[in-house]
């Protein structure tokens, strides 16, 4: 079973995430500050890190950008991340950062779900909120990214 970590600092995601991605088996490392996901995933390689966009002052984009200079430095195995982002505009950051999906909030249980298995799998995951336009919430196998429409 799966080993996810998640940063954030507000109750409602944190509450939300776990009741979507909770599972038998499943375990969890909680951080409320990107300061603490470096030391948490040194402590305890996580399967998949869901990432806040806005955790306080260090949030999942640098918190990605982070975890991708001490994997290409060797100081770290590579660490699965899906960003949870606030508007679909920030999608590139995402990108550009390392992350393999994303999510713009607000959140979806099933949405979540079908993210978090398609990054699990080694897939990317692009996803924007409501009824899914052409494009808009596929997996895609490999680094090939989905034209969000």
């Amino acid at each position: 079973m799966p080993h996810l970590l998640l940063a954030t600092d507000a109750d409602w995601i944190l509450d939300e995430v776990q009741a979507a991605l909770a599972a038998p088996g499943t375990t969890w490392t909680v951080c409320r500050s990107g300061q603490a996901v470096l030391a948490a995933v040194l402590e305890r390689q996580p399967d998949l890190a869901v990432l806040d966009l806005q955790i306080g002052n260090m949030g999942a984009i640098a918190v990605t950008m982070q975890l991708r200079n001490e994997e290409s430095g060797g100081r770290l195995p590579h660490v699965p991340v899906l960003v949870l982002l606030d508007r679909r505009y920030d999608a590139h950051l995402a990108r550009r950062a390392g992350a393999e999906g994303w999510l713009v909030k607000p959140l979806d249980a099933m949405r979540l779900r079908t993210a978090a298995a398609a990054v699990l799998a080694g897939a990317t995951f692009e996803g924007a909120p409501g009824p899914a336009a052409a494009g808009d919430e596929e997996p895609v196998a490999g680094d090939a990214e989905v034209a969000a429409g």
